[in-house]
């Protein structure tokens, strides 16, 4: 992503977002909206400033060490620069005072920079200090009723990174820092992770090597031998109960007409790492790969170069252009015309290749044949094929996004 110009470093472990990245992230976002919101999520936006008095009432201020970016206002008084939103979540919700079970459950999410002074930034977006993240919080009215909700933000999380094409793993994970009694990560298999996986080829059963013992060799499901490998850790769930609702006094009246405490669970999704382990999945040495539904743009067209022999099917590029962004709707926005014909179709090829595009179409040689025949490159496939202007259309037609 550095070197072909989709993120830029402005000082260790922070990053500019160029243009490209940001398209596909807010793609990213959309999809993730899509997912929170069939469940029930809703959308709020909490400061990353969070004052001191919060933390330390969870006994995270001391808890979290040098990883919390701490200051001081003009004032005197202290806070952090949020890197997880349990406390300010747990407050707001304690400030609803005539909150009903039938008002439950509460699915808040929201979609922000989060910041972690990480001793070591590395691997670009994968070990940032600044970052973005998908965080939700949910509050139910029973143990049982937030199981169930446990359950239904996992299965989001699945038809998520399923839609994106990006084979993953749902591993049992350490509560850290966060708490509670139960947790998952989600995790993207890859030889440059730094969590250790365990896997049982004979059953469902997988886990963060962190959460077994050092000389468990066999799968403490069905007694089989775990295979260990690597991965990049890029969704988090967490079981919380009441560990954060009782400190806060997050309270609702129960079917009873008593005061009950909140039931919690916090889920993250990393938006920016995502992005990053994706590209680190897909792409190859020489070229950048998207998940389909999150490249900056579908396609990419390329004329002719000027004063070469196929310069008379120049026109045909500008048509193929306008006709596409007609009569494919969901295409608008979405397609590009390299037009820097002073450069040859090879040169832009390579362009074209580091970016990314799905679909790379090249008005080439037999452009001037009749019918006039484009070359069409499907990046994600590695397939070349030469379409009339009526096949290009049919592929394009075929085009699914967000």
């Amino acid at each position: 992503m550095l070197q072909v110009g989709l993120i830029y470093p402005a000082s260790p472990g922070c990053y500019h977002l160029l243009p490209y990245t940001v398209r596909a992230m807010e793609k990213l976002v959309r999809v993730i909206d899509q997912e929170m919101q069939a469940i029930g999520g809703q959308k709020v936006n909490m400061p990353s400033l969070s004052p001191a008095e919060l933390w330390q009432a969870t006994n995270r201020w001391d808890l979290m060490g040098k990883e919390l970016l701490r200051l001081r206002d003009r004032h005197g008084k202290e806070y952090c620069l949020g890197p997880t939103h349990e406390e300010a979540i747990t407050a707001l919700i304690a400030s609803q005072k005539k909150l009903s079970y039938k008002q439950l459950p509460f699915l808040l999410y929201q979609v922000t920079r989060k910041f972690r002074d990480e001793p070591r930034p590395r691997f670009g977006l994968l070990r940032c200090r600044e970052f973005y993240m998908k965080d939700m919080y949910t509050f139910d009215s029973s143990p049982e009723a937030a199981q169930q909700t446990y359950s239904l933000v996992c299965d989001a999380y699945c038809s998520l990174f399923d839609r994106l094409g990006l084979r993953f793993v749902k591993v049992q994970a350490d509560v850290g820092s966060i708490g509670g009694t139960m947790s998952h990560e989600f995790q993207l298999p890859m030889d440059i992770g730094e969590d250790r996986l365990a896997i049982c080829p004979s059953c469902s059963f997988s886990a963060n090597v962190e959460t077994l013992g050092v000389s468990q060799m066999n799968c403490p499901a069905c007694q089989g031998p775990l295979t260990e490998t690597k991965g990049i850790e890029v969704g988090h769930t967490f079981y919380l109960g009441t560990k954060y609702s009782s400190i806060f006094n997050a309270q609702f009246t129960n079917v009873y007409g008593k005061p009950s405490l909140t039931e919690m669970g916090c889920y993250g999704l990393g938006v920016t790492r995502i992005l990053a382990a994706a590209v680190e999945v897909l792409s190859t040495e020489d070229c950048v790969r998207w998940p389909s539904l999150l490249a900056p743009y579908q396609a990419c067209l390329i004329p002719p170069k000027k004063g070469s022999k196929e310069e008379a099917a120049s026109e045909l590029a500008g048509q193929l252009y306008d006709h596409i962004t007609e009569a494919v709707p969901q295409l608008h926005g979405e397609v590009l015309l390299d037009d820097r014909t002073h450069l040859t179709i090879g040169n832009r090829l390579k362009d074209a290749n580091k970016f990314g595009y799905p679909f790379v179409i090249i008005t080439g040689k037999r452009a001037l044949e009749d019918p006039a025949h484009f070359e069409v490159w499907c990046q994600n496939t590695g397939e070349v094929v030469f379409l009339t202007k009526d096949g290009v259309m049919d592929l394009l037609t075929q085009v699914q996004t967000i």
